[in-house]
């Protein structure tokens, strides 16, 4: 029997590459151009957004947090897909070989939120979307720093585990605001 979590993270994660598959038969994949800073730059503007509206309470631009959450999301994938395309220097990629880059990276975070939902016992349900906001921007630093450093750590997961994990809690916010309905 498939958890109510998998169930909900299914239905986020599919609604997020849904918009992700749309945007790449619209725009192409323009987004191979972006390094990866600039792309955890990106995923850092849309945190930062979604902070400030928490934290004021006020939105002046339509764009709800969840659509910003969905964006943390899809750029985290598109930086999982530059990571593992650093060899191959084509710009643009047929929108088939996008969606199956896709899913197998999602599929990859699915065994990663299996593995840390048993052991951390579904935790992120009783936390504030604020928190975990929280959370992600500190990734984001981390991550930051890792390509400061030109990727070395010395005792630190990489690039590629912080964005796995900004995914996972992406997609606990996503859930908390009921977008999984």
């Amino acid at each position: 029997m498939i958890s109510q979590t998998l169930q909900e993270y299914n239905r986020v994660v599919n609604r997020c590459k849904d918009t992700f598959v749309k945007k790449t038969k619209d725009y192409g994949t323009a987004w191979r151009v972006l390094r990866l800073p600039s792309i955890t730059d990106q995923i850092f503007i849309k945190a930062q957004r979604i902070r400030s509206i928490q934290e004021k309470g006020v939105q002046l631009v339509e764009d709800d947090i969840s659509s910003e959450f969905v964006g943390i999301i899809n750029y985290c994938i598109i930086a999982l897909m530059q990571l593992e395309l650093q060899e191959n220097p084509e710009l643009t990629l047929p929108a088939e070989e996008v969606e199956r880059l896709y899913t197998k990276h999602i599929e990859a975070n699915i065994q990663l939120l299996n593995a840390k939902n048993h052991d951390y016992g579904e935790a992120w349900r009783d936390m504030r979307v604020s928190s975990i906001t929280d959370i992600i921007l500190m990734k984001l630093y981390r991550t930051k720093q890792i390509e400061d450093n030109q990727g070395q750590t010395l005792i630190s997961e990489g690039v590629d585990a912080n964005y796995r994990d900004m995914i996972n809690y992406a997609a606990f916010c996503l859930i908390k605001l009921g977008f999984a309905e």
